[in-house]
């Protein structure tokens, strides 16, 4: 009965802290909507927006929702700089130039990171962290609770963004017909320099909600968060944000059961098996747009 008890804790607690998963998997799908381009330096602008939240107010005390705040206000400006360098002057008919260059800026922020905090793991400030609501054995952290309703207000926020603004409709007029769009008036450097800004927003708040549940901010993050930010692209299904959303939960439910029976050890391991079996039963994700003719 204990191992049950243990096995829903886990189960829950990876849901919670799956909302990180989600918001990056929606800033990789985001991106790849709009400009049919992946970023991998998403996931490292994201740690580097929260080390930069940490570092412009070491200074002041500040209240851990402020730290949150400059977060995202960090990873929309690194977002609007990581457009500029990697995409704004590179031709995007060379899909090999752009990708590269996000290796490159994903490399040049992880070093940024290393050198400004000498490599040293920082502190990251929770909210909640003291609460804990309790029902016989099974408890739920208020710091995750808080992370994961963080998670829903930035996704019903960003819902509201595409699907009830002149922004959101101009967003997804140049992800279906580009053409079209920019001979209706639309902006297409416009859009996309706006569609870095707003993943870059949430990612700052995923590397604020990575550093706050975890507890600690490092720089060994960027990979593992890029590996995972991909998978849940991929198991989502390209271009769709329910799925990102849907995908992200379930990675992150996954891996911490993997951990509780396997151990830390085999928990990515567990992980790449269920991209590849999606790779292999279902490419197209679990939100796969329907067959037909264009």
């Amino acid at each position: 009965m204990l191992d049950l008890i243990d096995a829903l804790q886990s189960v829950a607690d990876g849901v919670l802290f799956g909302a990180t998963y989600a918001l990056l998997g929606i800033g990789f799908t985001l991106i790849f909507g709009v400009m049919h381009k992946i970023n991998l330096s998403y996931a490292a602008a994201s740690i580097g927006a929260a080390y930069a939240s940490l570092l412009l107010l070491a200074g002041v005390k500040a209240p851990p929702v402020l730290v949150f705040l400059m977060a995202a206000a960090c990873g929309g400006v690194i977002g609007a700089l990581v457009y500029f360098v990697a995409f704004r002057f590179i031709p995007l008919a060379n899909p090999l130039a752009t990708l590269m260059s996000t290796v490159g800026l994903l490399l040049l922020i992880d070093e940024i990171v290393v050198h400004a905090t000498a490599g040293v793991p920082l502190n990251y400030p929770a909210l909640f962290s003291d609460v804990v609501i309790r029902a016989g054995a099974f408890n739920l952290r208020g710091d995750l609770m808080f992370v994961f309703a963080l998670g829903c207000v930035a996704m019903v926020l960003l819902w509201a963004l595409l699907y009830r603004t002149r922004l959101g409709i101009a967003t997804r007029a140049v992800s279906q017909q580009p053409v079209a769009a920019q001979l209706c008036g639309i902006s297409i450097d416009g859009v996309n320099i706006l569609t870095f800004v707003i993943t870059g927003v949430l990612g700052g708040l995923a590397g604020a909600m990575t550093g706050a549940a975890i507890g600690v901010l490092s720089p060994l993050l960027s990979l593992p968060l890029t590996v995972k930010g991909l998978i849940v692209t991929v198991i989502g299904g390209l271009g769709s944000i329910p799925g990102a959303i849907v995908a992200g939960l379930l990675v992150g439910g996954i891996e911490n059961v993997v951990q509780f029976f396997r151990g830390v050890s085999e928990r990515d391991l567990y992980v790449m098996m269920l991209l590849f079996a999606f790779l292999v039963f279902r490419p197209g994700g679990l939100f796969a747009p329907a067959a037909g003719r264009d």
